[in-house]
């Protein structure tokens, strides 16, 4: 059984985007709704897990604020 539905121009192409050949607009809107929301995963990290976790982000993107500097003053020497 099949139901019509209708979307804005906008939508269409928006859901257009995430659809790859091989799947029809059905599979691309039951993988996207399947997707788990960010606040399911609410509680599965320890304290000290998500500490450690935030930590490690911080740190990678430091270092990678670091990288990209040294990148733009190599651009402007060039």
């Amino acid at each position: 059984m099949s139901k019509s539905i209708r979307l804005s121009e906008e939508a269409y192409e928006r859901l257009a985007a995430h659809k790859s050949e091989d799947e029809t607009f059905s599979d691309v809107v039951l993988r996207l709704a399947g997707e788990r929301s960010l606040l399911e995963l609410a509680g599965v990290l320890s304290d000290e897990e998500a500490d450690e976790l935030r930590a490690a982000v911080e740190e990678r993107r430091s270092r990678r604020a670091d990288e990209l500097e040294l990148l733009a003053d190599r651009l402007e020497d060039a």
